[in-house]
C-alpha cells in the first residue's frame, strides 16, 4: 500500500516527548517537534543545530543526570540559519508561539560559527558527519549515488542553501560528482520544472518527503538516514564514497551575553566529554 500525505504514522515528533499533566500532541495539527523542555524558566538554552534532534533525549538526560543543580533545559533544534536570525533579532513565531528565550550555548557547522565569532567568548568543536542518499526501501529508482540525482525521473529533495548549511555542502559534493553542470541541473533546471523541491527544513521534511513518496531521493546527513533506520521507519541509505564526499564539523558557540553563564559552561565541558562522544556516535556521527 502506497502512505500519502493524509496518513500520518510517520510524522515527528520522533523523539519522547516530557512527562506532563497533559499530554496533548496532534499529528499533523500541533506537534512542534524542534522544541524541547522547559520554556518556561530555563536554567539552561542551547539552539542546536536542527539535524542533532535524534540525540537531544539522551543527552539532556545524560546531562542532568552529571549536572544535578540543572532541572530546567529548553531546547530547540532548527536549521541554523533560522537560529542565527532568531539570535540577532531577538525572537522567532511558530505557528501562534512567540518565543523570546536568548540561548546560552549556540550549535551550528563550522563556517556559520567562524562566520558568528563576534557572539561567541568560547568555542569548541566536539563531533563530525558525512553525507548520504536517503531513499524509499528497496531503493525503486535504483539511485546509487549523486549524479543519479540528475535524472528527468527522480524526485529530488534538496536543503535550501539559503539558510541550511548542508545544502551548500551538498553542491560541493554535485560539483565533486559530476561538476558544475550537475550541480546547475539539480539546483537550476530540476527546480525550475519542480522535480527539485527544496525545504526550509531539511531533517523534518525530506524524511517524510521519502516516506510519504513525495520525493524519490534525499542527500542528507549519513546520521539522518541512520537514525531513520533505527527507528525502524522503510528508508534505505545510499552511501557516497569518501573521494566525493565532504566533513562537516559540529562546533559549540558560548555566548558572550548567556543569560545562564555558568550552565553554558558547564554543557560545554559536557559536550565534549566521553558520555557526550558516546550518545553523538550512538546516533551516527563521529567525534575523531
Amino acid at each position: 500500500m502506497t502512505a500519502n500525505a493524509q496518513d500520518h504514522r510517520f510524522d515527528p515528533p520522533w523523539n519522547n516527548p516530557p512527562e506532563s499533566s497533559v499530554m496533548f500532541t496532534v499529528p499533523g495539527v500541533d506537534n512542534v517537534p524542534d522544541f524541547f523542555g522547559d520554556i518556561n524558566d530555563p536554567q539552561l538554552v542551547v539552539f542546536f543545530a536542527g539535524n542533532q534532534f535524534m540525540c537531544i533525549d539522551d543527552l539532556l538526560a545524560s546531562f542532568k543526570n552529571e549536572y544535578p543543580q540543572y532541572h530546567r533545559i529548553f531546547a530547540e533544534t532548527l536549521p541554523p540559519g533560522i537560529l542565527a536570525k532568531q539570535i540577532a533579532g531577538g525572537s522567532l513565531t511558530v505557528g501562534n508561539m512567540r518565543v523570546t528565550l536568548k540561548p546560552d550555548v549556540y550549535t551550528a557547522g563550522k563556517s556559520r560559527i567562524l562566520q558568528m565569532t563576534d557572539y561567541f567568548s568560547d568555542t569548541a568543536a566536539y563531533a563530525y558527519n558525512k553525507l548520504a542518499i536517503m531513499v524509499s526501501k528497496g531503493n525503486p529508482k535504483k539511485v546509487k549515488g549523486l549524479k543519479d540525482l540528475g535524472r528527468k525521473d527522480i524526485r529530488v529533495s534538496m536543503p535550501n542553501p539559503a539558510w541550511e548549511g548542508i545544502g551548500k555542502r551538498i553542491e560541493e559534493a554535485y560539483v565533486k560528482a559530476g561538476g558544475e553542470n550537475l550541480k546547475k541541473i539539480i539546483m537550476e533546471k530540476k527546480v525550475a520544472d519542480s522535480t527539485t523541491y527544496l525545504t526550509q527544513i531539511h531533517h523534518r521534511q525530506s524524511p517524510m518527503r521519502i516516506l510519504y513518496n513525495q520525493s524519490d531521493a534525499a542527500p542528507v546527513w549519513f546520521s539522518e538516514v541512520y537514525y531513520q533506520q533505527m527507528i525502524n521507519h522503510p528508508v534505505e541509505m545510499v552511501r557516497i564514497p569518501d573521494k566525493g564526499n565532504i566533513t562537516a564539523t559540529y562546533m559549540a558557540g558560548l555566548m558572550k551575553n548567556a543569560p545562564h553563564a555558568q550552565a553554558a559552561k558547564d554543557f560545554m565541558n559536557f559536550l565534549v566529554s566521553p558520555t557526550a562522544k558516546a550518545i553523538y556516535q550512538k546516533y551516527g556521527f563521529t567525534t575523531n
